[in-house]
């Protein structure tokens, strides 16, 4: 679907789009591939990695600036939207810049996509955005609620959002394996809380899940992927084999676990061979057959988080993404 089409990408110099951007040019043809971020020395880093290549382009810009996303979106097709303040200290101690980013930034976005004609909107979100603890993920539950109603402020316009909400992304910058690796010589990994588990994606799944969502969207839709979970203790074990845990307790702000589905939307949500759908609310979509497809309807209450997860990833399988992967973790 998206050969010959104009793609856009908003903080594209991130870690997904260092991985959507050389998958969809291997497995499509795209007219241009437009990274938007603000971020010059970042782009100027990824600029060469694309060299020669006329269908890559970047574009310096920022989400709070609606007169800039108005001239980016001339002419494109799709957008993803991977923009946002993710750190959580940072944003608990920058609140108002975390709402510029992540809420007026999507709404700006939304705006500027209706009226320049864009076609889908995917916008990427996160497990902090289901009940939410923290002002990250308060203000990813607003953008989220944003853009599933931006299909009905579109009004007769053609422009659809949807959501991918996904957790932990194996070996991202930031995250917690680049973390223990960083750390493992010392001989001790400082465990938050033994109980504490985590969902499992690689980005590469992250990207399948958008393009599942750009092709299956109608709007409004909350994609959530079927994920393996796993303990962060089996996960440091399988880091440092030899190390210490050493157990510091749950920072400010952090969940004991993650959480993608809550039982609030349980009312709402159907499940699918290989990911969840969590239908709007509003207008009665969520009893629309063209969202539902061949969806079966979740049980009242029904909750989807690491630790109450069905799959879960082995020590093995995870030795074996590290083994695979290890040139990559830490480094996007």
């Amino acid at each position: 679907m998206f050969n010959d089409k104009s793609i856009l990408i908003t903080g594209g110099t991130g870690s997904f789009g260092h991985t959507f951007v050389p998958m969809l040019l291997e497995k499509f043809s795209p007219r241009r591939v437009i990274i938007f971020s603000r971020d010059e020395m970042k782009q100027w880093e990824m600029a060469k990695k694309f060299e020669g290549d006329h269908r890559v382009r970047f574009f310096i810009g920022d989400v709070r600036d609606r007169d800039r996303l108005y001239r980016a979106l001339d002419g494109v097709d799709f957008v993803v939207h991977a923009a946002a303040t993710k750190i959580v200290p940072t944003a608990e101690y920058n609140p108002f810049e975390c709402i510029k980013t992540n809420i007026i930034g999507a709404m700006n976005l939304i705006d500027a996509c209706i009226d320049k004609g864009v076609k889908r909107v995917v916008a990427l979100s996160t497990d902090k955005a289901s009940s939410p603890i923290n002002l990250y993920g308060a203000t990813k539950l607003a953008s989220d609620k944003v853009f599933v109603s931006g299909n009905s402020y579109a009004g007769g316009h053609e422009t659809r959002f949807s959501v991918v909400r996904y957790g932990n992304v194996m070996g991202s910058r930031g995250s917690v394996i680049p973390f223990f690796m960083s750390v493992k010589d010392k001989g001790v990994l400082p465990i938050t809380d033994e109980r504490m588990t985590r969902f499992m994606i690689s980005l590469e799944e992250g990207v399948e899940l958008v393009w599942h969502a750009f092709e299956d969207m109608e709007g409004g839709e909350i994609y959530v992927k079927k994920i393996p979970s796993m303990k962060v203790t089996d996960l440091a074990r399988v880091v440092a084999p030899e190390a210490r845990q050493e157990v510091v307790g749950i920072r400010p702000g952090e969940k004991l676990h993650e959480q993608m589905i809550g039982a609030e939307d349980s009312y709402y949500t159907y499940e699918y061979p290989e990911h969840f759908k969590i239908l709007p609310a509003i207008h009665d979509w969520s009893s629309d057959a063209n969202r539902i497809k061949d969806g079966k309807k979740v049980p009242e209450g029904f909750v989807y988080s690491s630790e109450n997860n069905s799959e879960w990833m082995t020590p093995e399988a995870l030795q074996a993404w590290i083994d695979a992967n290890r040139d990559k973790i830490g480094s996007i």
